[in-house]
């Protein structure tokens, strides 16, 4: 049986999965996740008087930074030329708080499944660092991955 953990070579070392006989596809990654704050830290955001300046546009930044530099941060990860990260930030007044979603785009061997997860875990870590004077309470949750396209496995969309 072959080992899940792609990760793994025969003997249990981690190593750098080999993508050389794979085909280069068109492949796409959404990912979402959540910051929940206080009603007054989204009101600072909503109006743009956060101390640090313009909250969702500098997140925005630093989620496309974030995905090109995955391969950076997720040791195991192949660098990938991104054709198309685009960064959705929507204030959500039940949280109270931030939603983020990332979609990710490239053409190429392997998936951008961590490229759109990291994105939306660092755009989250931006909205916090630039409102921690604020809160220091905000939780960041829900980080997944909701739907993939291209490669061997086809269309996957997260249940629920």
């Amino acid at each position: 049986m072959n080992n899940p953990l792609t990760h793994f070579d025969s003997q249990g070392q981690a190593h750098m999965v080999d993508v050389s006989a794979k085909a280069a596809t068109h492949r796409v990654a959404r990912a979402s996740g959540s910051i929940r704050m206080q009603p007054e830290t989204l009101a600072l955001i909503r109006e743009g008087t956060a101390k640090k300046g313009d909250v969702l546009g500098i997140a925005r930044i630093a989620a496309i930074q974030a995905a090109k530099r995955t391969s950076d941060l997720i040791p195991l990860c192949h660098p990938l030329p991104l054709t198309r990260v685009a960064v959705e930030l929507d204030l959500d007044e039940q949280l109270p708080g931030v939603r983020c979603t990332v979609q990710a785009e490239t053409v190429g061997v392997t998936g951008v499944e961590m490229e759109a997860l990291t994105a939306v875990q660092v755009g989250l870590l931006t909205i916090y660092d630039m409102c921690k004077a604020a809160d220091k309470g905000m939780v960041m949750s829900d980080i997944r991955l909701l739907e993939k396209i291209g490669g061997k496995s086809g269309h996957w969309v997260a249940a629920g």
